[in-house]
């Protein structure tokens, strides 16, 4: 296959490798916030808990979590690890930590699974700069460093990646999935064995993790990208992709998850919306890889993450825009965005420097501005506004984030101050102040605001309240209730819940219904209504069996 000339104009001094004491840094700052003191948050992150710790306890089976009597969505593999890790590492640190310790852990692999990824596509023939007539071009494991780096940190800069990132739900063990996939096609060409033994287990965690859609889409994507290459290798991995597709549908035939959740949308409106903001700002630098390496597309450096992140894409349309599928995306497009570095212009770039000084400077300040009004009163309207949404919140005051949140902002300092002097080189450099510009912004979020944070979206406020009227050893019925507050209701209170509808053995019932609005259910009688605190539309309603009349 005949190459087309690059646009990668790169010289030596462009690929100084970014420091790797400040790539661990800027790691450590977005892996940790977040993964200590504060409950499972809310809906998905409670949910999956909730199975996790009903395996552990033994209330349900490992091949079949449940609660309250309803199965999961068959995602065994995350729940299972999650249940293993609360088994072992929950009576030393508690449930909720060591539920998460694991899916930390995978969120480390996919940082490291996206770098080698890049690495190894920035190798290829077909990606390496254009030699210069007198020399002085970058050499090739250099640039493929670089290149490297600056996916890592258009991964890091993701905002899409934040929250979901770091939560004990099956997407995450799908995304680390999806990343092993990305690398086995990387390394394709260079090593047999080990992408083949990858390729295994990424389509195969992918299917167990609850997607074998996914999984299978992406070995049609990676049969036909390898068929096509000029690499002899990479024609030979064909058959190993196509064993490891038919191995992730046999696992989604084996633990029940083909059921399809095809949901047309409605709108294109909410689906750009969400790409926009989502995957911002990888979107907008693979846009423009892909405008400026269209001449290349064929080639694996560029068809390999973009069919990989098409395949995010089209599972998040086809879900309805689900944020969860968009999720699959991010490694690919962050590898994207990284060929677009060596294309952009000056201008470019430093539009996007002082964009990102100015928005996390003036959102740093904003969060220091909050925790101050909580501290100390002044200014007084925040802290208002936060007891007017979170009615009820006790603030206190903890060395160890104070201490934290500190070195993160001094870090932003001489960040900023680093990149707004004379270093015009290095290729990452474009992407250095949105990472670093979202990491202290999670970092800042996750120590000082973390206890009102915790306290809107955790549902233990609301699970004391109903404490209160409900003893701890009793069974308590939720017909058609969401899987996140059954969850709550058996890690927050203890209780033996039950979901059927015909819970007949259980001496209290609690039901959401709408504020204010009349709640009667014929053979119970109303205890008390209570709410989360910064609920504004929906309680729960507590029913307490009525007495038999008397004969």
């Amino acid at each position: 296959m005949n190459t087309p000339p690059t646009p990668a104009l790169v010289t030596q001094r462009a690929v100084e490798r970014l420091p790797r004491l400040a790539l661990l840094l800027f790691c450590a700052a977005y892996v940790l916030p977040g993964l200590f003191g504060r409950d499972p948050w809310r809906n998905a992150d409670v949910t999956s808990f909730g199975y996790m710790a009903s395996v552990a306890r033994g209330a349900s089976p490992w091949w079949a979590p449940a609660l309250g009597g309803l199965p999961s969505d068959g995602a065994l593999l995350p729940y299972a690890l999650g249940a293993g890790f609360i088994k072992v590492f929950g009576p030393l640190f508690g449930a909720p930590f060591a539920a998460r310790m694991p899916f930390a852990l995978l969120l480390v692999g996919v940082l490291i699974g996206l770098w080698y990824s890049c690495y190894y596509l920035a190798r290829t023939e077909a990606a390496q700069p254009a030699a210069f007539a007198f020399g002085g071009e970058a050499h090739p494991i250099d640039y493929a460093r670089a290149i490297a780096d600056g996916a890592l940190l258009a991964l890091i800069a993701s905002l899409g990646l934040l929250q979901l990132g770091h939560e004990t739900t099956p997407e995450l063990a799908q995304l680390f999935g999806t990343t092993l996939f990305l690398y086995a096609m990387a390394v394709s060409p260079w090593h047999t064995r080990r992408s083949r033994s990858t390729m295994l287990v990424a389509l195969s965690l992918v299917a167990a993790s609850g997607a074998p859609a996914v999984a299978v889409g992406l070995a049609i994507a990676g049969t036909v990208i390898s068929l096509r290459s000029s690499y002899e290798r990479a024609r030979g991995f064909v058959p190993w992709v196509i064993a490891a597709g038919v191995l992730a549908a046999a696992i989604g035939w084996a633990t029940g998850t083909w059921a399809w959740r095809l949901q047309p949308p409605r709108s294109v409106n909410p689906l750009v919306q969400l790409l926009v903001w989502f995957a911002w700002p990888a979107w907008a630098l693979a846009a423009w890889t892909l405008w400026r390496w269209r001449s290349h597309l064929m080639h694996r450096h560029i068809a390999v993450p973009a069919a990989t992140a098409a395949v995010g894409v089209i599972a998040s349309v086809a879900m309805g825009g689900s944020d969860r599928a968009l999720l699959l995306a991010l490694p690919p497009l962050a590898v994207l965005a990284a060929f677009a570095l060596p294309t952009l212009q000056r201008s470019v770039s430093a539009a996007m420097d002082w964009f990102s000084v100015f928005f996390f400077s003036l959102g740093a300040i904003w969060i220091w501005v909050v925790y101050a009004s909580l501290q100390t009163g002044w200014p007084a309207k925040p802290a208002a506004n936060v007891a007017r949404l979170a009615p009820g919140f006790m603030n206190r005051f903890e060395w160890a984030p104070f201490v934290a949140a500190i070195a993160g902002t001094v870090a932003w300092a001489m960040l900023v101050r680093w990149r707004t002097g004379r270093h015009r080189h290095p290729l990452w450099k474009s992407l250095v102040l949105p990472a670093g510009g979202v990491a202290l912004g999670w970092l800042l979020a996750m120590t000082l605001l973390m206890p009102p944070l915790n306290y809107a979206r955790s549902y233990r406020p609301l699970i004391e309240r109903i404490a209160q009227h409900v003893p701890r050893d009793a069974c308590v019925a939720a017909p058609a209730q969401d899987r996140g507050f059954v969850a709550a209701l058996e890690v927050h209170g203890g209780w033996r819940v039950e979901s059927a509808r015909d819970s007949g053995r259980c001496e209290f019932m609690v039901v959401e219904v709408p504020l204010r609005s009349t709640a009667e259910r014929t053979g119970w009688q109303l205890v008390a209504r209570e709410r989360r605190p910064t609920d504004r539309v929906d309680e729960i309603a507590i029913f307490r069996r009525a007495a038999a009349p008397s004969q």
